[in-house]
């Protein structure tokens, strides 16, 4: 998973600018050379981290790239192993030239090893399994080693296969125990293993077919990625289509067709249709439509049979107001050719959107801001900005005199740290937001540019353990002004760093690349809060803490390879007269004597443990009855916390009059809203944080109004 903090930055200047001679290269490994040489540049001059590439350095990038290689341990063997074991202390090396000798090998031992196993498969699926012998599976590849030669891994195969078949296997016995009266009558034994034999076969057929597409600069990013994170995990290479997602995701806008494609054999399929992009105005392409042709304006039709799904996405992308044709097939075997005009597309489902909670008895009218990340539009100024959207859903909700807001940052990645800053500001009259350090640099301050408080009531933050960056910068401040409440699971994820993009073709001047190396997402500073604290590894400790379901499974930054350590600096002077919270211990302590007495959340800490156990858990029988005990066992467990919280009698939401029109466009929209509220109606933590607004307003903790100047 990559946690996304960035800050788009231009460059003056590179690090090769008195450089005046043109090469452009001519093949995969002069690119990738030209590619190792400015990130590692990079690296070494603008990192946090002043680390040495040196042969310890290397010793952990072999290990990690062997493990993203082949962790499962299920293609390359010790004889492979041992092919590569001369470049462990050899990578440094390798860098510093730079060559791609031990990534060439790699390349071709990982080639030819997924060739041997594609063969071996389907004689081993070509035969039944007994399910009566008594054997186990290790899943975890951590807990093996790698096979000793081709028969020890053909045996690892076997074993693989048959838990795969034996896990469909038992699906198909339980759905025909379940089933009162089954389709034909009773199959036997042998016959639905011969059928989840076969679902077996079409799944690794599917798989081997994915790994053949995967490319030489697919494996190389691996490659250089195991390197790059050595520094820490977020120091990151994108290709040029990796970045174009990126931009597109902080920003919530493309120019396009809107519409959502996945792969369908060796076709491309329409999974969806963005409401209000312009596929959707044209309206004659449909979901299921399988893509067999496009066509730039004025060139001849590409057959895109067999190509890979991000070329085909970045051929139908294009600027506004170019027109791009499709050659489709509809789900009715109807063939088209359907021409679209581009335009710029919104993708809604990542943009704030608010809500209203009544609860009669308990709060009259609280307003819900959700969040999923912390967007903004780096390369258009006037482009959507979430502290600007935030600002306009706090506005709508005062209008409707909400008690108080739930700003909820459950899942929030992160994203720009010019709009959390902004987004604090909304909260507070001035001061101090964050601090961020360079490696040799003092730590800069980024304070609230405007002294206007756009929200004075009670206010709760809700979070959990992923909840990360941008979204701790917020959750942190307004925990050490005292200006909200912080409710959630027993810490956030812990990214307290600061990254920014930078352009390697940019790095190399005077070599002609024409813009084909990509970016590197650099790790140049930290991120301290205003106590002087980091929220690195240690994350935002809750004012209030909730059970959740993760409770005592490991997760987060700490968990991550290579984090980078916690650290402190001095703090800095901060204070507010917008709220007073010092009844903050009494709140406290009356959710905890909700909690305690809650069934619900007993449900959900006793399932916390259970989750725990079955993350532990890598060793599985091979034996049908002994498998099918186990799972039934499992499931019967499952049941019990199924539905722990259901709609919660009483609680009105409903959306905000001004909203309704652009919900009410189109049927899929209206379709999403409506799972949308039903998901807080039932949703635990938001009716332990209306309780806990109660109490703020029955405390009167809104004792200030902003003084005037």
């Amino acid at each position: 998973m990559r946690i996304l903090f960035a800050i788009i930055v231009v460059l003056v200047g590179g690090l090769f600018g008195k450089a005046v001679t043109h090469v452009t290269p001519t093949d995969d490994k002069e690119k990738e050379k030209l590619i190792i040489r400015a990130v590692f540049s990079l690296i070494e001059n603008r990192h946090f981290t002043d680390a040495e590439i040196d042969d310890a350095f290397s010793r952990k990038v072999f290990d990690t790239y062997l493990d993203r290689l082949d962790g499962g341990k299920r293609f390359l063997t010790i004889g492979d192993r041992d092919l590569l074991d001369d470049y462990q202390e050899k990578i440094d090396d390798a860098i510093n030239t730079p060559d791609v000798e031990f990534f060439e090998l790699s390349n071709d031992i990982i080639h030819k090893a997924i060739g041997k196993v594609k063969i071996l498969y389907p004689v081993i699926l070509d035969h039944p399994f007994d399910f009566s012998i008594d054997e186990d599976i290790e899943l975890d590849g951590e807990k093996i080693e790698f096979a000793k030669d081709d028969q020890e891994l053909g045996e690892r195969w076997r074993s693989y296969l048959k838990y795969e078949t034996l896990t469909r296997l038992a699906e198909k016995l339980d759905e025909q125990d379940k089933a009162i009266d089954p389709e034909g009558g009773k199959k036997g034994v042998m016959e639905l293993e011969s059928e989840a034999r076969e679902d077996v076969h079409e799944m690794m057929d599917d798989w081997f077919k994915r790994l053949g597409e995967i490319r030489r600069s697919d494996r190389f990013e691996i490659y250089l990625n195991s390197a790059t994170n050595v520094y820490d995990p977020h120091t990151d290479y994108f290709n040029p289509k990796e970045k174009e997602d990126f931009n597109i995701n902080m920003s919530g806008r493309l120019e396009g067709i809107g519409a959502r494609l996945s792969r369908a054999g060796d076709f491309s399929k329409v999974v969806s249709i963005v409401p209000g992009g312009p596929a959707w105005r044209q309206g004659e392409l449909q979901v299921d439509d399988i893509i067999h042709k496009v066509t730039q304006e004025g060139s001849e039709p590409v057959d895109i049979q067999g190509m890979h799904l991000d070329d085909v996405v970045s051929m139908i992308r294009g600027k506004k107001g170019t027109i791009v044709v499709l050659d489709v097939k509809s789900a009715d075997g109807t063939a088209k050719t359907i021409q679209i005009t581009r335009d710029e597309v919104m993708l809604d489902e990542g943009l704030a959107r608010s809500a209203i909670i009544e609860f009669p008895g308990r709060v009259d009218k609280v307003g819900y801001v959700d969040l999923p990340r912390f967007y903004a539009d780096f390369e258009n100024p006037d482009g959507r900005s979430c502290a600007e959207d935030v600002a306009l859903e706090l506005e709508k909700l005062k209008k409707q005199n909400v008690e108080g807001i739930i700003l909820d940052l459950r899942d929030n990645s992160g994203g720009s740290l010019n709009d959390v800053v902004q987004m604090s500001g909304l909260f507070i009259k001035d001061g101090p937001i964050v601090q961020v350090k360079g490696r040799n640099s003092p730590p800069h301050i980024y304070p609230d540019k405007d002294r206007e408080v756009r929200y004075t009531g009670p206010l709760v933050v809700l979070v959990n353990a992923y909840s990360a960056s941008a979204s701790e910068i917020l959750a942190a401040a307004l925990q050490d002004y005292g200006r909200a409440i912080i409710v959630g699971s027993a810490s956030t994820f812990g990214k307290g760093t600061v990254q920014r993009f930078y352009s390697l073709d940019r790095e190399l001047q005077g070599i002609s690349t024409e813009g084909t190396l990509g970016d590197l997402k650099l790790t140049v500073q930290k991120f301290y809060r205003i106590n002087g604290g980091s929220t690195q590894l240690k994350g935002v400790v809750p004012d209030i803490i909730l059970p959740d379901r993760f409770a005592y499974v490991e997760t987060g930054e700490k968990e991550l390879e290579y984090p980078m350590a916690w650290s402190e600096i001095p703090a800095v002077e901060y204070t507010q007269d917008i709220v007073d919270l010092s009844p903050k211990g009494q709140i406290k302590k009356n959710s905890e004597r909700r909690i305690a007495q809650s069934a619900a959340f007993r449900l959900v800490d006793e399932n916390a443990h259970r989750v725990k156990e079955l993350r532990d858990q890598s060793v599985f029988p091979l034996h049908l009855e002994k498998f099918r005990g186990m799972m039934k066992a499992q499931e019967e467990e499952a049941s019990k916390y199924k539905n722990t919280f259901t709609n919660i009698e009483g609680m009105k939401v409903y959306n905000h009059p001004e909203d309704l029109t652009y919900i009410q466009v189109d049927s899929s929209r209206i379709g999403r809203n409506e799972d949308w509220l039903k998901n807080i109606r039932k949703d635990g933590y938001i009716d332990e944080t209306l309780w806990i607004v109660r109490d703020m307003i029955d405390a009167g903790v809104a004792l200030y109004e902003p003084k005037k100047d």
